[in-house]
Parts: structure tokens; C-alpha cells; sequence
């Protein structure tokens, strides 16, 4: 059986820089979709945004920043800088952006002389060096900064990303050799949900005892607790995460740093417990909380709170649960539990569900029998054409888990159209199980060293 990696808890590569010099445009050229608002107007990126990306055979998870920037005591930008430190306190690489038009800005050079403190790699690179001029000026201007290279980029075209990224890719710390997170810690569990929906009180409920402040009034629980326990012979580590708000909803500077600490926690757990409000039905907080979950490729659960105080009659139970599959489509994997964290109601289920969702985050399918599948898939329903040419499958191999991967090997990785993956995906499922666990699936072309994320 081929060697399988974990894929989770990957090293994270920051983009820092003033604001207004293209962090968000290479953001989006890194992971290659329009993730990032862009907006000409210093400060546009208010919190961090985080993507998984991959050069070559290594997957990061790319951050981009709001902005650094001194000379101005406004309160946004106050948080941007706080923000900022966050995300090169978190880093293992970090980009430092600068703009070919601004070659002299003090607020570089101070910037400069704190990444230096981090003894972290840093890559300088220079942003709008999209012809020869620009090139020089690069060259000329920017070697104060006393670093081996500066990168000379264009985020908006693509001009010179391939080389940064490859300086990235050196730079990134080891794989374990055994491709896998710390097991003192156990099954790793996050929970979240917008503020005040239980989180704490489910917490306490768990762990039997009042480690964290369970109160009415929304946003209590600023940062993330962890608590490592055992029970029934297994090993956990709680996180008890602060309340996570769609960004455009979090106001206050406490509940800012607040949402960045919960979306790290993310990447840092095994099964994410999304806790929803019954009483208030789902909510469009919820649907962005359970995105963040699905992106961070977190196994899933989806508890519905305060099930007590719910008015019901034998058909309510199954009538949520469709509207909820409904609602989250994205989540349709995930299995449903309906507690009460108050009073314990079906809180001792919770733990043989979580072990049922981790079987499947850590399953291994030996390549022999995914092959298998694959020729029964391919016979049943063949790829389609796409622009005038044929997508041929050659095999498929698994190369992660938590959460499982798979890798195609393909002629083309550009003829993937989405509708067959998802019949890729959705035969997958039918065939190996894999409930409560998000699947990713790769493209590679033979003798590319580079995958295709989808």
C-alpha cells in the first residue's frame, strides 16, 4: 500500500505588508480563485482570510492580512496591526510584500526590522514588477533590505509567482516522518458556533465540571481553552473555541481577535462539533460557521442545542434534518445530533459519534480495491468531453488522511468537469462511507510534480 500523510495541520505561510501594496491580489493568485474582497482602498482587508494552497507536493494554508501600518492612531487600523502580529505569530513562512512605487516608505523598514525578530524565513518580494523598468527598480531600490533575494512579482498578472513559490516551498518546515499529528493529544475537538448558541455550557457538560464560564451574555469566551482527558480508554483534547460571527457582523476589537483564534483552532482539531440554536432555527451564522469547518477539513458534527426547549411533535426531528440538509448541502455528510447541553439530554451520545466520524477521518483504502471501484465507476458512467478532448482516468491512489484524499491520475487535470467530480465523489461515498468527514480529491498529470486542489 502506498504511503499515506496526513493532511491536516498544515504549515501556515502569512502575507504581510502595508496596506494597499496587493497582499489580497496575490492571496487570490496563490490559491487561484477570487477568495479575497479586492478593493482599491488602503485597509479593504479588514480580518485575516485563510485558503488551503499547494505548490509542488506540499499543501499550506495561505493567510492573508489586513495591513501593518504606524503612522495613523485610527482604531481599524489599530486592529489590523494586532491582527497582523497574530498572523506572524501563527506563521511558519511569511511573505512580506512591498510595492515597486513605494520604495522608501519608513513603515517598511520597521516592518522589516520586526519580522527579523521572529527568526522565521521571510521572502521579500515586490509587488507591480511587470516589465524590465519595474525589474530594475526592484533590483536597485529594494536590496537595503540586506536579504539573499527579493522577488520581483505581479499579482495581478502572475509574473514571477512560480519562483516566490518555489522559495516557499524550500522554506517550509519538514513533514513528520510519520506524517502525523502528536497522538499524546488524542481525538482533537473543537467546538464552535456563533456566539451564544451553548458552546460552553456543552463543554462543561462533557468534562463534568465548570472549566469555562458558561453565561447568557454573548461573547464570554474570548480565546481558545484546551482540556486533554480520558475516557473509556481514549485519550481527547477539548478546545473550547470563542463565539465565531460572520466577519461582516463582528464589530468589536475583543471578538475580532476572537474569530481568528477560533478559525486557528479549526486547523488545529480533528472533529469540529458545530453547535446551532434550536430554539432559533439555523441561521446564516451558522452556515458561514459550518463553512469555515468544511474548508479547514475538519470531520463534522452538527449538534442541535436546546432540543428541550424545542415545541415537537414525532415529525419534527425528521423535518429539521431535512431542512437542514437542504440548507447545508455542503454538509450533507455530517451526522445530526439533537441535545441539550442544560440538561444532558443525548450529551453521552455524543462521544460514540465522535469516534464513529474519527474512524472514518483516519480510514485507509488499500489501492487495490480503489482501482477496483474506479474501473466499476468509469464502466458505469465515462467522463465526458470537454473542449473536443477526452479525460482518461489512468488510477487512483490515496495520499492523505484527516481527511481521506484521494489522487487521480489523469492526462489532463484541466478536462475535470465539476459535475463529474461530484459523481467521483458521490460514488466514492457510496462504495467506502466516509460519514462526517469531508473528501478531497486531486488531479495529476504523470510526471507533474505539482497536484490540482479542488
Amino acid at each position: 500500500m502506498d504511503d499515506i500523510q496526513s493532511s491536516r495541520h498544515r504549515p501556515i505561510v502569512a502575507i504581510v505588508g502595508r496596506p494597499n501594496v496587493g497582499k489580497s491580489t496575490l492571496f487570490n493568485r496563490i490559491v487561484g480563485k477570487r477568495k479575497a474582497v479586492v478593493h482599491d482602498m488602503p485597509g479593504m482587508t479588514r480580518d485575516r482570510n485563510y485558503h488551503a494552497a499547494g505548490w509542488r507536493d506540499r499543501e499550506f494554508l495561505l493567510v492573508d492580512t489586513g495591513g501593518y501600518e504606524l503612522q495613523t492612531g485610527d482604531q481599524i487600523y489599530k486592529l489590523m496591526r494586532e491582527q497582523t502580529m497574530m498572523a506572524i505569530e501563527e506563521a511558519d513562512v511569511i511573505i512580506f510584500l512591498l510595492d515597486t512605487s513605494e520604495s522608501n516608505n519608513p513603515t517598511d523598514d520597521q516592518v522589516m526590522t520586526l519580522l527579523r525578530k521572529t527568526r522565521k524565513p521571510v521572502l521579500v518580494a515586490v509587488n507591480k514588477a511587470d516589465n524590465d523598468a519595474a525589474l530594475m527598480t526592484v533590483v536597485s531600490e529594494f536590496s537595503r533590505f540586506g536579504v539573499d533575494r527579493v522577488y520581483g512579482v505581479s499579482a495581478m498578472h502572475g509574473t514571477g509567482t512560480g519562483d516566490l513559490l518555489d522559495a516557499v516551498y524550500d522554506a517550509l518546515p519538514p513533514e513528520p516522518e510519520d506524517g502525523g499529528p502528536d497522538d499524546s493529544l488524542g481525538i482533537r475537538v473543537a467546538v464552535i458556533g456563533h456566539p451564544n448558541v451553548g458552546k460552553s455550557t456543552l463543554v462543561n457538560k462533557i468534562l463534568g465540571f465548570e472549566r469555562t464560564i458558561a453565561s447568557p451574555v454573548a461573547g464570554t469566551t474570548r480565546d481558545s481553552i484546551d482540556t486533554t482527558f480520558e475516557r473509556d480508554g481514549q485519550r481527547y483534547t477539548l478546545i473550547d473555541t470563542a463565539g465565531i460571527r460572520r466577519k461582516g457582523k463582528v464589530d468589536r476589537g475583543a471578538e475580532k481577535l476572537s474569530v481568528m483564534s477560533s478559525l486557528a483552532s479549526l486547523e488545529r482539531c480533528d472533529i469540529a462539533v458545530i453547535v446551532i440554536d434550536a430554539e432559533q432555527g439555523l441561521t446564516d451564522q451558522d452556515a458561514h460557521v459550518a463553512g469555515y469547518a468544511v474548508d479547514a477539513g475538519c470531520g463534522c458534527i452538527i449538534v442541535m442545542n436546546k432540543w428541550d426547549a424545542v415545541e415537537k411533535d414525532g415529525k419534527t426531528a425528521d423535518e429539521t434534518t431535512q431542512k437542514l440538509r437542504d440548507a447545508l448541502g455542503f454538509l450533507r455528510f455530517a451526522p445530526i445530533l439533537y441535545a441539550s447541553a442544560k440538561t444532558g439530554q443525548r450529551v453521552d451520545k455524543l462521544f460514540k459519534m465522535i469516534g464513529e466520524v474519527y474512524e472514518q477521518y483516519t480510514r485507509e483504502i488499500d489501492t487495490r480495491a480503489l482501482n477496483e471501484f474506479l474501473q466499476k465507476t468509469l464502466a458505469y458512467l465515462s467522463p465526458p468531453m470537454r473542449s473536443g478532448k477526452q479525460l482518461r482516468i489512468k488510477y487512483v491512489t490515496q495520499t492523505g488522511t484527516r481527511p481521506p484524499t484521494f489522487t487521480f491520475f489523469v492526462n489532463d487535470p484541466g478536462l475535470i468537469h465539476f459535475s463529474y467530480e461530484r459523481y467521483l465523489l458521490n460514488q466514492l461515498r457510496r462504495e467506502f462511507g466516509f460519514e462526517g468527514v469531508p473528501v478531497k480529491l486531486r488531479y495529476k498529470e504523470k510526471g507533474d510534480p505539482k497536484w490540482s486542489p479542488r
